[in-house]
């Protein structure tokens, strides 16, 4: 049964370089409701996302990358889990960024991420990104400001050379509150089979909680564009967070346009019936 009662407008999160955070909700539903049409819509657009995804996979021409950054217990990983859970593994691929290495900080700060780039007719996930170099480095004042806006120059003018080659990129902030974030670090607690997820260096992170709101903010007015947009997605309420993002991503599938290739030998020779 199809679930024809559920509408949502991504576009309501669209980021613009006049933006400001503060004017994004934490916890909006677009007055919706946890309810069985809800899910099975979540379920409907991942089915489509995945059929969508075969066409990219057997195209091979163009690929699309969904950039998620947050503050940590956003629940970044679960978003990609639901995200995934219906693709198929073979043309889908997510890296998570940790703290860059000794080789990597021996080169330029988008050299690692270029090589984690979707490959055509690839669908990868970024768990952080290039945007780190942006943010953390930015908070922590390890870079100044000039050297901030030479990052943001480059970091679209990679943006702009993804898309030039086929990539679509996608940014989404999972935006939670100060509260809901002590919160999940209080569940981890309470949870040993969490423990492993609580790292008490986030504890003095959220101190600069200000900071990172303003860093994330610069970031995306900088470098929110029509080829490369930022969503500031409401993340409180998970299984809203679920709907929007199979709907950003059903969406942006859909202006793809992806198509099956046409048979490279001469189908009319190979009739089903006398094959053996």
């Amino acid at each position: 049964m199809v679930a024809k009662k559920v509408k949502v407008n991504v576009e309501n999160y669209y980021f613009s370089s006049r933006s400001k955070l503060k004017d994004f909700s934490t916890s909006d539903t677009q007055g919706l409701e946890e309810t069985k049409d809800v899910r099975k819509k979540i379920k409907e657009n991942m089915r489509e996302v995945a059929e969508l995804q075969e066409k990219l996979f057997a195209e091979s021409q163009q690929s699309l990358l969904v950039v998620l950054q947050a503050m940590d217990a956003a629940g970044k990983d679960s978003s990609i889990r639901k995200l995934t859970s219906k693709l198929n593994s073979a043309s889908c691929v997510v890296h998570s960024f940790k703290k860059p290495t000794k080789k990597e900080l021996s080169h330029d700060f988008l050299w690692r991420v270029h090589q984690r780039a979707p490959a055509k007719g690839y669908i990868n996930f970024f768990n952080r990104s290039h945007y780190e170099e942006v943010l953390v480095v930015k908070v922590h004042k390890l870079i100044g400001p000039a050297e901030v806006k030479r990052r943001y120059k480059q970091i679209n003018d990679f943006e702009s050379l993804l898309a030039a080659n086929g990539t679509r990129v996608v940014k989404v902030m999972l935006n939670v509150s100060k509260r809901y974030q002590l919160g999940r670090f209080k569940k981890r607690l309470e949870n040993p089979g969490k423990w492993w997820k609580f790292n008490p260096g986030d504890l003095d992170e959220r101190k600069l909680w200000t900071s990172y709101m303003g860093a994330f903010e610069k970031a995306m007015q900088n470098c929110s564009s029509k080829k490369a947009p930022w969503y500031v997605l409401p993340a409180e309420n998970r299984w809203f967070r679920d709907l929007v993002l199979s709907e950003l991503m059903l969406k942006n599938l859909k202006a793809m346009k992806p198509k099956y290739p046409e048979a490279s030998f001469n189908v009319k020779d190979y009739p089903p019936e006398d094959l053996v």
